[in-house]
Order: C-alpha cells, then sequence, then structure tokens
C-alpha cells in the first residue's frame, strides 16, 4: 500500500484505509498466535506505508516491533496504526509503548483499548505522557470481531464458546440407529477444520466419543491454512466430558499429537491414573446430579488461557450449554435433504413449553458452502437463563 491512491481523500478516510490495512495484517495471525491476540501494526509516513507487522505467536515479536524493525529510522515523526492497545507491561516480550516511544513516532490509532488488565489504557497513558498523539477507537467494531476469545477471557474469564452443528433441512442430526455419515458435504466438513484450527480447544461429551471414536484434531495442512510450509500445524487442546471417566485407554484422540483433557465428576483416582498412564490429562470438575459443571468448567479453561473454543458433540450436551448461556455463537451446516421423523433432532432442550420460552437467535450471517448453508447465529438468552449447567 503506497498511498498515492489516498492523496485525494480525506484524513479519516485515509485513517480507516490504513486501518483496514492492520486488521488485514492481523488476521495472518488467526491460526498461531493462541494465547495471545491477533494484531496488526501500519506506520505511515508522508502518506506512504514504511513498515508493517502482524504478531505470529506468543513469545516471538509483536506487531509493533515487527514494524518498527522494517520502518527503521523512517519511524521518527511518523503515524502507527495499530489494531490494539500497545502492551505497558513485561511479558515475555518489552513492551510496546516504551519501543514506539524511543522510535520517536508522532502518532498512534489503536482501534482498541486492550482488555487485559495488565495493559488497559496504560499503554495509551505512557504514549501520551511522552507527548505522542494517541486516539482510540478507529474501526473498533471490527477489531473486536477480530479477538472475541481473547477479549471474552479478559473481561469474563471464561472461552468464547462456538457450537458447532450439522443437520438435514428438516433439522436431523443421525438416523435414528444413529448413522450420521456423511449429512454435509466435504466443502463443509473441510470448513469445520478451519474453525477447529483457529479454536484453542475443541470440545466434545464421551457419548460421541465412545459411538465415533472421534480424533477432535486439525487435518488440515500448514499450506492450505495458508501458513509458512514449513510450520507444524498447532492443534487443539481436546476436551472430553466424561463424567464417569468410561474413555477407552485405546482411543484414537489418546495417541494423536496434541494434548488431551479428559474432564469428569467422579473422584475415581484409579480410572484417572489409568487415563493418564494412557497419554491424558485429567480434571475433576462435578456438578449437580454425578455430571461435569459446565459452566466451572468454562472457567477451567480460562484459567488454561484457552480463548476459543469449539464445541462439537451431540444434542444433550449442545443443549446443556446452549440452556447455561455458555454458547456465544452457533455455526450450523445445514444440508439439502430431509431425514425424517425417525431421525435424531438438532438439540435437546427440555423445559421449554411455551412461545415465551424459546432461545432467540440473532443471525450474523449465511453463506453457501458446498452445497450446504452455513449459518452464524448468535443466541440471545434471557438473564434468567441458568447460572450453571451439568453434563455426562
Amino acid at each position: 500500500m503506497s498511498g498515492d491512491w489516498l492523496d485525494n481523500i480525506p484524513g479519516p478516510a485515509r485513517d480507516a484505509a490504513f486501518m483496514a490495512r492492520a486488521l488485514q495484517l492481523a488476521e495472518r495471525g488467526r491460526y498461531t498466535t493462541t494465547p495471545n491476540p491477533c494484531v496488526g501494526c501500519v506506520i505511515v509516513r508522508n502518506g506512504r506505508v514504511v513498515g508493517e507487522g502482524w504478531h505470529k505467536r506468543a513469545g516471538e515479536p509483536h506487531a509493533e516491533r515487527i514494524a518498527l524493525a522494517a520502518a527503521g529510522v523512517l519511524a521518527r515523526g511518523a503515524e502507527v496504526y495499530v489494531t490494539l492497545e500497545p502492551c505497558a507491561h513485561h511479558g515475555r516480550t518489552p513492551p510496546c509503548a516504551d519501543a514506539l516511544i524511543e522510535a520517536g513516532v508522532g502518532r498512534v490509532l489503536c482501534a482498541m483499548t486492550d482488555p487485559n488488565p495488565l495493559v488497559s489504557g496504560r499503554g495509551m497513558s505512557r504514549l501520551a505522557r511522552a507527548g505522542i498523539s494517541v486516539e482510540s477507537g478507529l474501526l473498533e467494531a471490527a477489531a473486536r470481531a477480530l479477538n472475541p476469545g481473547f477479549i471474552r477471557r479478559m473481561e469474563q474469564g471464561v472461552p468464547h464458546l462456538r457450537c458447532k452443528l450439522a443437520a438435514s433441512l428438516d433439522g436431523r442430526t443421525a438416523m435414528a440407529d444413529g448413522a450420521s455419515r456423511w449429512i454435509t458435504s466435504p466443502e463443509a466438513r473441510q470448513d469445520v477444520q478451519r474453525w477447529r484450527a483457529r479454536s484453542c480447544a475443541v470440545l466434545s461429551g464421551i457419548g460421541t466419543l465412545l459411538a465415533d471414536d472421534s480424533s477432535l484434531n486439525v487435518r488440515l495442512s500448514a499450506d492450505e491454512l495458508g501458513l509458512e510450509c514449513d510450520e507444524a500445524v498447532r492443534q487443539p487442546l481436546r476436551v472430553v466430558i466424561d463424567s464417569r471417566w468410561r474413555l477407552p485407554l485405546d482411543a484414537r484422540l489418546l495417541s494423536l499429537p496434541g494434548e488431551t483433557l479428559v474432564v469428569g465428576a467422579e473422584d475415581n483416582a484409579a480410572r484417572r491414573t489409568a487415563l493418564e498412564a494412557a497419554g491424558a490429562r485429567t480434571l475433576l470438575c462435578p456438578g449437580a446430579n454425578g455430571r461435569v459443571d459446565l459452566v466451572a468448567l468454562m472457567h477451567e479453561l480460562g484459567q488454561l488461557s484457552i480463548n476459543e473454543a469449539l464445541l462439537e458433540s451431540g444434542a444433550t450436551l449442545a443443549g446443556a450449554a446452549l440452556s447455561a448461556g455458555l454458547v456465544d455463537e452457533l455455526l450450523l451446516y445445514q444440508a439439502p435433504h430431509f431425514m425424517g421423523d425417525e431421525a435424531r433432532g438438532l438439540l435437546k432442550l427440555p423445559g421449554i413449553q411455551r412461545m415465551e420460552e424459546r432461545i432467540a437467535l440473532e443471525f450474523v450471517e449465511v453463506r453457501r458452502i458446498g452445497s450446504d448453508l452455513r449459518v452464524i447465529a448468535r443466541p440471545q438468552l434471557t438473564d434468567s437463563a441458568p447460572s450453571s449447567a451439568a453434563q455426562p
């Protein structure tokens, strides 16, 4: 982006164009940055880009430092467009606010304040005290949409939970005998792989694991994800919700790259020891009626720095998570066929008897994927939603 085409448009539109470029750069870290947020940075001097950067992974240089290194001495007096407030604390890397001050930049535009309480306004304050012009809020909605999991974890201590569902047009997920391969198209299944790849954890229930011996892993290559070809694809944490520790010791997912966490509700030391010997980590998270407490589990995952989690399960677990107000987004893949009255339904939502008890949804996006439709929707739960939930 040279900036020549921006010469004849007003300043605010120029600012938005450069911030849009920073957001585009930040997107490149979608599959690698966790548990850090995706961040992009563009440095502009006299209307021309002199440095760009994006954060690739935790422990490596942040977007601002990469862009400053590219800009060199041209950063002095320049404008900096960054999708998240520059950090002001020492983590694995030094504060980016200090680097911007040392480089002598003249103006910093942040898309949003960092929700991390270790930063949250401190970076902008430090820049302002150094005499740098600071602004925040440009394309903030787009910046927040880029990092929903990081924001949710920082603000509420839990991951952003997506629930993936695949169904026929009449809302059926399997035949009466349990057969479900394949409801959706190969293109839809590949799309699910991309959602897995951006997730820090993939959750499923023991019923699904016993029925399908699921892998819950990412099966796309680095090239298919747009990563550097010599880069290993990050595998999400596989979380099995298994109240009574029934996961077979020879389950396929225990032998795959990446980690598996089995979450139970019964205090069965012998069974936990056996699962750990087979390669799993275990977590005791008891709830009501001998079930796993899903609300407590979400907080445990937050403590493990899980930003985005993807729930791929049967109707009971998905319904319990939705009813408890834990689901932030629904990913529904709807195939163009009918499966009939005897086939299994999409969600189990007991207790809904009246029209006013329905769970309202807001459609975010409807897109064709292969021969199917992918619907992204947000639940519009009321304040009366349960504060806890238990599940096998």
